[in-house]
């Protein structure tokens, strides 16, 4: 069997069990490139707050918050909303107090989840659910990492469904999803053949690689036969056929 034949046959079945997956990486690829990733990644649901630290409003000193919390580690000055507060983390748990008057505001309630989600909210959609997700809940949503739990879902009656997410110790925005995030975790998800950790370092991947890398090397000795060493006697049959 000649160089042809092996790589006609060859190239024939190896698409016929690439072909599916051709189709996959370019609708997947396609998805990725035309949308702006900062998009994905949902910059334009949140305004970038650049509200400076008030001096004049912290009258919890932070000597006070070191007697009261003796064990408080990484403890820094922020603010949560309108307010300056301390985070700082004790005994391996976040903490927020408030800088003015020393109270612990963390672990957040709903209603503080709330203001902190609509503070952060540039669209004009309702809020329709808030609810906190534990690592012990059951509807722990696969788009946010566990290493952000306990937090507030905050979900907003807008297009593509957005959610934000407010640390219940931290009182900080830690991640913000929508429709076209989740349709690009899916295609990402698809393009490099790991339906669980979307690792792109997996055989799966590596083989189909293989295999397509191959078939385009058929493919182009094929084409080489096709364009340089067309037959003599397929002219002649076409030119019999068309004086007939």
């Amino acid at each position: 069997m000649n160089l042809l034949k092996i790589s006609r046959k060859t190239h024939k079945w190896l698409m016929l069990f690439l072909g599916v997956q051709f189709v996959i990486w370019t609708v997947s690829g396609a998805y990725m490139v035309i949308f702006d990733i900062d998009y994905i990644h949902g910059d334009s649901l949140v305004e970038n707050h650049q509200t400076k630290i008030n001096p004049d409003k912290i009258n919890y000193s932070l000597n006070a918050l070191t007697q009261a919390y003796p064990s408080a580690e990484r403890v820094s000055l922020g603010m949560f909303i309108e307010r300056e507060v301390y985070r700082f983390e004790q005994d391996g748990k976040q903490q927020l107090v408030d800088a003015d008057t020393g109270k612990l505001l963390s672990p957040l309630d709903k209603s503080s989840a709330v203001a902190m989600a609509k503070h952060e909210y540039t669209g004009r959609g309702q809020i329709i659910l808030a609810e906190l997700i534990t690592k012990d809940s059951d509807n722990r949503p696969f788009e946010l990492s566990k290493r952000y739990l306990p937090a507030w879902r905050i979900n907003f009656d807008d297009m593509g469904s957005p959610s934000l997410y407010i640390s219940a110790q931290t009182g900080k925005l830690v991640t913000k999803r929508h429709e076209f995030w989740r349709t690009f975790d899916l295609m990402f998800s698809l393009h490099v053949m790991d339906y669980e950790d979307e690792d792109p370092s997996n055989w799966l991947l590596f083989w189909f690689v293989l295999f397509a890398l191959t078939a385009s090397i058929l493919g182009l000795i094929l084409t080489y036969y096709r364009i340089f060493k067309a037959e003599p006697l397929s002219t002649d049959n076409n030119q019999k056929v068309e004086a007939n």
